[in-house]
């Protein structure tokens, strides 16, 4: 094989082997020129739309993404604005329910001193009448026993009313004035 290479070779010796015939050259830069033609005509216009619909698309889409970024933005703020409101009313329901607190606490304090008042008068007034009470059926007692025990001492009736009245008045003087003396 190597034989008939060098062979050949020897009996061409004046064509470079680099090079090709001028007919491969005319044929091949015919069908170059119609691979040109069928690209430049209908491939690249081709290639061309689908990267501007792609170019289209994508700063589109940079375009929309944008746009929602901003809305996104300004309903951040609307959101944000409305919670500081709804802070500012909530403080403020607060500090008006503390308010309110309060004014129904010193109410209930009022009331309740009121009503403190009243019991302790309706209680001084019922020691009152029940002092008054006692008093007069320790009167009544006490002027019954000292008639009976002056009687027995002086061995004499005092069964007279008038009389009898008039000591037990006397007595009980008597005693007013002992009492009154020892409470000061």
């Amino acid at each position: 094989m190597i034989n008939t290479s060098l062979i050949l070779a020897a009996e061409d010796e004046s064509k470079n082997p680099l090079l090709p015939e001028w007919y491969d050259i005319t044929w091949s830069l015919v069908a170059f020129a119609v691979v040109l033609f069928v690209f430049w005509k209908f491939v690249i216009p081709k290639y061309r739309k689908v990267l501007d619909e792609r170019h289209d698309t994508i700063e589109g889409g940079i375009a929309r993404a944008e746009a929602a970024q901003a809305e996104a933005a300004q309903q951040l703020a609307a959101y944000r604005e409305q919670l500081a409101g709804a802070r500012e009313e909530a403080a403020a329901i607060r500090d008006e329910a503390r308010t309110q607190g309060a004014q129904i606490v010193s109410d209930m304090k009022a009331q309740a001193s009121t009503e403190s008042d009243r019991i302790i008068a309706n209680g001084n007034a019922q020691l009152d009448a029940q002092r008054q009470q006692v008093v007069s059926e320790l009167r009544g007692d006490l002027g019954k026993l000292s008639v009976d025990l002056a009687e027995k001492l002086v061995g004499a009736s005092l069964s007279d009313d008038v009389k009898q009245a008039g000591t037990v008045d006397r007595f009980l003087a008597e005693l007013d004035g002992v009492s009154n003396e020892t409470a000061k």
